[in-house]
């Protein structure tokens, strides 16, 4: 079973990951993405400081089924986050806009 969406909980400074919670049924799992995973799908960091909450919103359902795919292939410990670091951020998602294809204009 996939995990499902769970709650936004915030961006943690003095961790540098953004926490939220997906769900396995009823039970709640708690998730967390790192500031550098963040960077990557987004091609880099953007300046000093960064809106961390709209980046996870943008970004939420490709970071959720990372989520849900690292949940399916290994095991989590009850009581312990599941952390996404930049090493687990897949190479074939396109990171920033500009490495996208380009549509062919007619």
């Amino acid at each position: 079973m996939p995990l499902t969406r769970g709650r936004i909980l915030g961006y943690d400074n003095e961790r540098m990951v953004f926490r939220f919670s997906m769900l396995y049924g009823d039970e709640e799992v708690e998730c967390q993405i790192s500031a550098a995973a963040i960077d990557e799908l987004v091609g880099g960091p953007k300046g000093s400081y960064v809106d961390r909450q709209t980046q996870f919103s943008q970004l939420r359902q490709t970071i959720e089924s990372l989520a849900s795919a690292k949940f399916a292939t290994g095991p989590v410990v009850r009581g312990n986050a599941l952390r996404i670091f930049a090493k687990d951020i897949p190479k074939a998602i396109p990171r920033a806009a500009s490495e996208w294809p380009k549509r062919q204009r007619r």
